[in-house]
């Protein structure tokens, strides 16, 4: 199916230190390709403040402290994301795919470009929540990961690891995209 197109998909995940980009840092990256989920990136990055969250750190199991000696640098983890995305799309425009886009990409925008002047997904996100409520007409509130792999009849979960996760969102968005170009032919 994506060799026809121009684009390509590719399922983005982060961990943040807390809701935003301007106060809280941007901790890990990971992302695969939605047609290839094994063509993956991931990186833990150095936190550019001490601000956090409780509930931010719990949630992803990483620690500032050991961020701050072992992660890379804001601007070569985002220099290294930037030309995975080039040597993985050339010749394509590179389509960020996330689940709940809108968080994810704030964060990735905000970074590509406070440290690298450019974002190579321009200004392409796509939201899998979104695109499933389009597609089968159903309320926000029923678009979590856990209802949408209900629906497909998936058995897998989000651990908060960013490349963990990312593979999974590719899965559950390649079979929606089988599913669309199925319905789609006449």
């Amino acid at each position: 199916m994506e060799s026809n197109r121009k684009e390509t998909y590719i399922s983005v995940d982060v961990e943040t230190a807390g809701p935003n980009p301007s106060q809280y840092s941007l901790l890990s990256i990971g992302a695969c390709l939605v047609f290839d989920p094994s063509k993956t990136f991931y990186v833990e990055l150095q936190p550019v403040n001490d601000a956090f969250t409780s509930e931010a750190l719990q949630i992803s199991g990483l620690k500032m402290e050991k961020l701050k000696a072992h992660g890379l640098p804001p601007e070569q983890a985002m220099r290294q994301f930037s030309d995975w995305v080039s040597q993985i799309t050339p010749d394509r425009q590179p389509v960020f795919v996330a689940l709940n886009a809108p968080f994810d990409w704030m964060f990735v925008a905000d970074y590509f470009h406070r440290y690298l002047g450019q974002n190579p997904f321009g200004h392409k996100a796509l939201d899998i929540k979104a695109f499933y409520m389009g597609r089968n007409d159903t309320l926000w509130n029923d678009t979590g990961f856990e209802a949408i792999t209900k629906h497909y009849r998936i058995e897998q979960s989000l651990n908060h690891n960013a490349l963990q996760d990312a593979v999974a969102q590719a899965r559950l968005f390649r079979r929606m995209l089988e599913e669309q170009e199925v319905l789609a032919k006449p």
